[in-house]
C-alpha cells in the first residue's frame, strides 16, 4: 500500500513527515531519507494498531 507523505523542514533543521490519508501518523528525522524510513515504520505500527484496535 502507498501513501502519499508531506514533508517539512522544522527550525532545528529536523524532517518532519505526516501522512494526510492516516491522521496522528506523524515521525520525523534528521535527514530527508532518515525521515522516509522512519514514517514507513510509522505507517506500519498505525496501521497495525488500527487493525486491532
Amino acid at each position: 500500500m502507498d501513501f502519499k507523505i508531506a514533508i517539512e523542514q522544522d527550525e532545528d533543521g529536523w524532517y518532519i513527515v505526516t501522512v494526510p490519508a492516516l491522521p496522528g501518523c506523524v515521525s520525523q528525522g534528521k535527514t530527508e531519507a532518515e525521515a522516509k524510513i522512519n514514517i514507513a515504520e510509522a505507517i506500519e505500527l498505525h496501521l497495525s494498531a488500527l487493525a486491532h484496535g
